[in-house]
């Protein structure tokens, strides 16, 4: 089903004759707009709850309807326009900031379209009440569209525009429904056609009829998984999970997890404008850690700065934030950036005490063994016995074996570690083919990690995208990766994949994939040489 598009553009005149009555119109359709939100908000939960409250703000903005009344009464605008101007100032400057708050531009339009409706007196823009199952096509999806899905109803979602950080994705990862954002060419699919959706691979097939597409969808959830990673031949691979909030570690717990390998703390921060108290952290622990009881619960401390910046953390001034401050860097500032990182390993420690969980915590944006020292110092110092570092820098990978002669484990988020070996933004759909987790210089940076880990025998992880793609699972095993976290959804298939090849197979896979001279190429010499 084709998601209709918003209203387009209203008109500039006419002057309204009455600029006080024109422009007293705007607040009340704001208040409206923003019950509705409310609405949806209180009948959701988790991730969904979070992010239609922080859209409510954005509509209860008071410089935006104050710019609104002005762009009236000054600028002589109907108070559609006025509001259209006024929101689009405001998402411009988002959208040039990039990343992840470039990302919550897309918010702002979707509460710009929704006032400009009601002031127009036009239906809401967004999905419709779904009579049937239908996957879902449109241009993107605005997070309050999203928030109302019902599993099982809302089959798929297909957007051209988005990212992995987009509300639509994170949304639609919480609920449980596949979704493939950033899909070049969606709006071309047939209305009325049969598709398949593979969240997991980013994938989206036409196929003929809707029994061609049953077939394959059988032939993917009757994949076995007996919730056990290993090889055929026995070597383990715990499957783990990546979760943000309480409601994904029950989800995960239900498929089998055998644990958590990234825990992203910072998804309690990102919509808030101070630091929350100690109260709500240790909800938002207690939750997760309480699903993985006796289980290895990995928290990442706070992923922030950059693409994901947060008002209490900010720094200002810095020329190129992705290259600045931000992980824990944050912490090595002194005064608040070090504090929030005490309370918040202190906040982890009570709840691994309260729970039971196996809490490990690494830290994020590590590029020496200094701040991986430092680190480890600072998570003893809470009681907390396994600490460890994400790999998402290159020149970690160089230094693996001075890290890894500090910790007690590594994880790689290859996520940001493409992003930064190949200098290309992973949020830029121009540059997205150089973030392809094939790529063979990407491959074998692992393979170098796995080497050091060899020696020195600590463990390396995967966490980022590439751990859920069953057809990459089995190399970066053979890699020498000791276990995988991924999206629940993808847990059976990967478990499935790994069960079916030996140690020595995997290692073969590795070989031919670091041999490759491309993405795609490697993709084919892996898949001509499995069994």
């Amino acid at each position: 089903m084709r998601v209709a598009d918003a209203p387009g553009e209203p008109p500039v005149g006419p002057v309204p004759t009455d600029p006080d009555t024109e422009a007293g119109r705007i607040g009340p359709a704001m208040e409206l707009v923003s019950a509705r939100l409310q609405t949806r908000a209180d009948a959701a939960s988790g991730d969904a709850k979070d992010v239609l409250e922080a859209t409510i703000t954005m509509v209860g903005d008071p410089a935006l309807l104050e710019n609104a009344e002005n762009l009236v009464r000054e600028g002589g605008r109907p108070a559609p326009r006025a509001v259209w101007e006024a929101a689009n100032t405001f998402a411009d400057m988002l959208a040039a900031m990039g990343g992840y708050m470039g990302e919550r531009a897309t918010d702002v339009r979707d509460v710009r379209d929704r006032i400009v409706a009601e002031l127009q007196g036009l239906p809401a823009p967004g999905v419709a009440d779904l009579a049937e199952p239908a996957v879902l096509v449109a241009a993107d999806l605005a997070p309050a569209d999203t928030a109302g899905l019902r599993p099982g109803i809302a089959l798929a979602l297909v957007t051209e525009q988005g990212g992995p950080t987009s509300h639509t994705a994170i949304l639609a990862r919480s609920l449980g429904i596949p979704a493939v954002v950033g899909c070049a060419g969606a709006r071309q699919l047939v209305e009325g056609a049969f598709v398949v959706v593979d969240g997991g691979a980013g994938s989206v097939e036409e196929v003929g009829s809707a029994e061609e597409a049953a077939v394959i969808v059988e032939a993917v959830e009757a994949v076995e998984w007996d919730g056990v990673g290993r090889t055929a031949d026995g070597h383990p691979v715990p499957l783990l999970a990546n979760v943000g909030d309480a409601d994904g570690a029950a989800a995960a717990a239900e498929r089998r997890a055998q644990g958590v390998g990234l825990f992203r703390t910072e998804l309690a921060f990102l919509s808030a404008a101070e630091e929350p108290s100690e109260k709500r952290q240790r909800e938002v622990y207690d939750g997760v850690l309480g699903a993985f009881a006796g289980k290895p619960v990995t928290a990442r401390t706070l992923d922030a700065g950059a693409d994901k910046p947060l008002p209490f953390l900010t720094l200002d001034g810095e020329p190129n934030p992705a290259l600045g401050v931000r992980g824990l860097r944050i912490a090595r500032v002194p005064g608040n950036g070090a504090d929030v990182l005490e309370r918040q390993l202190a906040g982890l420690a009570a709840a691994a005490k309260e729970t039971g969980a196996e809490l490990k915590v690494m830290a994020p944006m590590v590029a020496t063994a200094e701040e991986a020292r430092f680190f480890v110092q600072r998570c003893r110092a809470h009681g907390i016995t396994s600490a460890g570092v994400m790999i998402e820098i290159p020149a970690a990978v160089l230094v693996a074996r001075e890290i890894m002669a500090e910790v007690d484990f590594v994880s790689v988020g290859t996520n940001d570690l493409a992003q930064y070996l190949f200098a290309a933004d992973r949020q830029s759909g121009p540059v997205a083919a150089l973030n392809d987790p094939w790529q063979p210089a990407l491959l074998r940076l692992i393979r170098m990690l796995g080497e050091a880990s060899a020696e020195t025998g600590v463990p390396v992880g995967v966490c980022g995208e590439a751990a859920a793609d069953p057809a990459l699972a089995p190399v970066l095993v053979g890699l020498g990766v000791a276990t995988l976290s991924m999206g629940s959804g993808a847990l059976a298939a990967v478990g499935a994949s790994l069960a079916g090849l030996t140690l020595e197979q995997c290692r073969a896979l590795a070989a031919v994939a670091c041999a490759a001279p491309d993405p795609m190429s490697a993709r084919q010499a892996v898949s001509a040489h499995c069994p």
